[in-house]
């Protein structure tokens, strides 16, 4: 029997460890699943909608973060006074926090998610890839220990070959990481890499790996029980991002052949079996423009983009994730497993994309998600709700569904169109510039798609093309003379009027 199989123990009560969207889709599954629900909310969160939804609400603090939801003194008390055995950490906040797993393991409560031991070696890119090498996983030339001497990092990158990366070891979210082009520039750039790394990461280790110049980031979901069984459930590719951070997701990816997507599979199980892998995971890699594959790094939870893989597979990861911490094994096996359709995930941020997408703060004063065939919003806010400037500003998460990735592009578009929302700025623009965009529409992108193709004034563009319609559109109806907009007059030949008079 493997080291982590346990008995079967049936949740009855579960905690989210979390807010928002995440927090509501949680709670939906499990109470479909028959398990009560204990939200924990800070302050700013009193009225939100996830506390509304749980059978049992706790307020954990004030509203910064490092006060309420990433306290785990506090999220343990929590449990201990609603009787709640098991804690869903969702993504964020203490999710990845192999402390938070062992107080979790400590107290005799359940986490939905993988063992502190696993966290840990996973969290850290060094060790992950050690754990990796002892399956042969194709790696990233570079270094496979920490650097702290500059003079001896710059000798490694030249050997390397430049262009290079420096990564932060214990990094994620682009933080602690370096693109040197020129070996005069090594020095300075691998100061500030530490520099950021200890900053916002407490630990300043940093390593060095050849820069791939025409990336794109794919990454393979993985299941694996207390039992030993592992699967995997295809890719999502990732590739559209800003500040090295995802926007646009889609599954599967639109350049994978069969045997590459077979290859990346057999890897990514291999990753979660080297560290006797549990719940819930996701193996991403870097695919260079031959479409090799190398190995990055294991996210220890659930992935913000989890629902593109439920729709083309037809599996909800987080009941599978509640069955897991319970002891049960998989239901299915590989061979199970097909791939049906595609999906398409925008993430719609309080962001003005037109502003280098710096968050936007304000009230909702108008809130109207799309409906439809093909349809999947996740999202935690209402009309007249107030966006916090304490959290991460993601609004919602913007799923559509098809038959095949035009029909999945088309809905995409719809759904944006229709989606209404005022009082502040979103990416849903920008959303819809990357769904029409030429290179995205053919599969011809990498992660520098931002960088490359969008600037401010696609959006202006865009919203004064919309404009002129509506102008075009109400000097018809109103037979008015001309209509200006910017330098454009547009004529009005209405017959509105007049043709109205023959009925």
């Amino acid at each position: 029997m493997p080291e982590n199989s346990k008995l079967q123990t049936p949740i009855s009560k579960l905690l989210i460890a979390n807010r928002g969207e995440i927090a509501l889709r949680i709670m939906r599954s499990a109470k479909e699943m028959g398990i009560k629900t204990v939200a924990v909310f800070s302050e700013a969160d009193r009225n939100a909608l996830h506390v509304r939804y749980a059978d049992e609400a706790v307020c954990i603090g004030p509203a910064p973060s490092n006060q309420s939801y990433l306290v785990g003194e506090k999220i343990i008390d929590a449990c201990k006074l609603t009787g709640a055995e098991a804690i869903h950490p969702g993504y964020g906040f203490l999710s990845e926090n192999a402390n938070f797993a062992q107080m979790v393991a400590d107290a005799g409560l359940i986490l939905v998610g993988p063992s502190p031991q696993a966290m840990e070696t996973m969290g850290n890119k060094l060790s992950a890839k050690a754990a990796a090498l002892k399956y042969n996983i194709p790696m990233v030339p570079g270094t496979e220990e920490a650097i702290q001497d500059v003079n001896e990092a710059k000798q490694r990158a030249i050997e390397v070959g430049f262009p290079i990366l420096i990564k932060a070891a214990a990094g994620g979210g682009g933080k602690g990481m370096r693109i040197v082009e020129r070996s005069e520039d090594f020095e300075e750039q691998m100061q500030l890499a530490v520099s950021e790394a200890t900053s916002a990461f407490g630990d300043g280790a940093v390593f060095i790996e050849r820069y791939v110049t025409s990336p794109r980031h794919i990454e393979i979901q993985v299941l694996g029980d207390t039992h030993g069984n592992i699967v995997h459930l295809f890719e999502r590719e990732c590739s559209v991002q800003r500040r090295h951070q995802k926007v646009v997701e889609e599954a599967p990816s639109a350049v994978l052949t069969e045997e590459i997507r077979q290859q990346m599979g057999k890897c990514a199980v291999d990753v979660a079996r080297s560290v006797n892998y549990t719940g819930a995971g996701t193996v991403e890699f870097i695919l260079d423009e031959n479409l090799d594959f190398f190995f990055l790094e294991m996210n220890t939870r659930l992935q913000v983009e989890h629902p593109v893989t439920e729709l083309i597979t037809g599996i909800d990861l987080v009941k599978e994730q509640l069955k897991i911490a319970s002891g049960e094994k998989l239901s299915f096996s590989q061979e199970d497993l097909k791939i049906s359709g595609h999906a398409i995930e925008l993430r719609v941020y309080a962001e003005d994309p037109a502003n280098n997408f710096l968050p936007d703060i304000g009230v909702l004063q108008t809130y109207s998600t799309p409906k439809g065939n093909g349809v999947r919003v996740d999202d935690g806010f209402e009309q007249g709700m107030e966006i916090p400037i304490y959290y991460d500003p993601m609004i919602a998460k913007l799923i559509t569904y098809g038959k095949d990735r035009e029909e999945a592009i088309e809905r995409m578009v719809r759904a944006i169109e229709e989606y209404d929302i005022t009082g502040i700025e979103t990416t849903l623009g920008f959303g819809k510039f990357v769904m029409q965009h030429e290179a995205f529409k053919t599969g011809n992108f990498d992660t520098h798609f931002v960088g490359k193709y969008f600037k401010s004034e696609s959006l202006k563009v865009q919203d004064e093309t919309e404009a002129l319609i509506a102008a075009v559109i109400a000097a018809k109806l109103f037979e008015k003379k001309d209509v200006k907009l910017g330098d454009a007059v547009v004529k009005s030949t209405s017959d509105w009027r007049k043709n109205r008079l023959k009925y």
